[in-house]
């Protein structure tokens, strides 16, 4: 499933509260809240948990880009731009022919201590482009952030959500609360909400298990909760970030002498790796690459996925930071690395691929009906 950039994905959602694209209807204030982790299959497949969520009004099913995964989702919906555009290209990424960063953390991959790269690879210059929200407050609409406390200043943050006044969040109360407040103040207003648990109990509890049901249900009394508050001039729209699928076929490319064969660096995660060659080596890469994977994953050329639209129309300054070979995983197979990646490897549940399950996501929109409580 080739993402449709430009027409139906994350990257058009918050540039229609600007006017530049139709996804979201007008209003005076519009507030989205991102769950990390709720794809469209999942929630379908699930509704007796999520009732409230499956009566909204669906403008989705959307695509979220290549690959599907949480920090190239947190970009394109921030910018408003394609993977290719906007450069954050993978769960690990490399920015150097010495350094690979991990762009969650925005650390360096396998060092000790959690090396932060803030300073010497400042998020500002890895992902360059306005955000959205610097936009909408060039505009004069009022923007605010509504995320983890920890999340404040942090690498990711500055690369993808820049712009806003942040409101840190320690649970549910003071989530809902800082949405509803900031949609209340006067004047147009954007405001984002992020949460993760959903995420987290699909990555170690399996997408789908009875932890992440019972998750998806206080996610569906959360967003019951914030409607029921909006001011009547107000809307809130959910979506997520990328969908989930449980691993239960791995190949391990630290331990397989043919999958290191020729490999100068391995980016991205299990299920969208990037594969950096060595010089003149690329070819044999591609070759020993598609033989050992066969089926279990589309492995492609750099030159391919480009040509093909997996990333959206691409920057010349990012070309690199794609792999002379690309790999997407399909069914439930992935591409793990046990030694530099031990825990990532050990989930149950994975995404980064562009099978439905992990691309689709839905829009949900509600109109305010109700009035912030004093």
């Amino acid at each position: 499933m080739i993402p449709e950039y430009g027409v139906r994905s994350l990257a058009e959602v918050l540039p229609s509260v600007l006017g530049e694209s139709t996804l979201l209807g007008p209003a005076r204030a519009t507030a989205l809240l991102l769950v990390d982790g709720l794809g469209s299959e999942l929630l379908r497949a699930h509704p007796q948990d999520a009732p409230f969520l499956t009566s909204m009004a669906d403008a989705g099913p959307l695509t979220v880009g290549f690959p599907s995964s949480t920090a190239i989702s947190l970009a394109s919906l921030g910018t408003g731009l394609p993977p290719g555009a906007h450069g954050l290209l993978g769960t690990s990424l490399r920015l150097s022919d010495e350094v690979v960063m991990e762009t969650l953390r925005w650390a360096e991959q396998g060092t000790h201590g959690r090396v932060d790269l803030r300073k010497s690879f400042p998020p500002e210059i890895v992902q360059p482009a306005d955000t959205v929200f610097q936009r909408a407050a060039a505009a004069g609409i009022g923007v605010t952030v509504v995320s983890r406390s920890m999340f404040e200043g942090s690498g990711l943050t500055r690369a993808t959500l820049r712009g806003g006044t942040f409101t840190g969040t320690h649970a549910f109360g003071d989530l809902a609360a800082g949405i509803v407040t900031a949609l209340g103040r006067p004047g147009r207003q954007l405001v984002y909400g992020y949460h993760a648990d959903l995420d987290a109990m699909g990555h170690v509890h399996g997408p789908g298990s009875l932890a992440w049901r019972l998750q998806l249900r206080q996610m569906d009394r959360l967003v019951e909760t914030i409607v029921s508050l909006l001011p009547p001039d107000a809307q809130l729209a959910v979506t997520g970030d990328h969908g989930m699928v449980t691993m239960d076929h791995t190949f391990d490319a630290d331990t397989d002498p043919v999958l290191r064969q020729g490999v100068r660096a391995l980016t991205g995660e299990p299920r969208a790796r990037h594969v950096h060659a060595e010089p003149g080596a690329a070819a044999d890469v591609l070759a020993r690459w598609q033989g050992v994977l066969g089926d279990a994953a589309w492995t492609v050329s750099r030159e391919q996925a480009v040509d093909e639209g997996w990333f959206g129309p691409l920057s010349p300054h990012f070309a690199d930071r794609i792999g002379d070979v690309v790999v997407a995983a399909s069914g439930t197979a992935g591409v793990i690395r046990s030694e530099a990646e031990p825990f990532l490897s050990r989930l149950v549940g994975q995404h980064g691929s562009l099978t439905p399950a992990e691309q689709l996501v839905p829009l949900l929109v509600a109109q305010g009906k109700g009035s912030v409580p004093n």
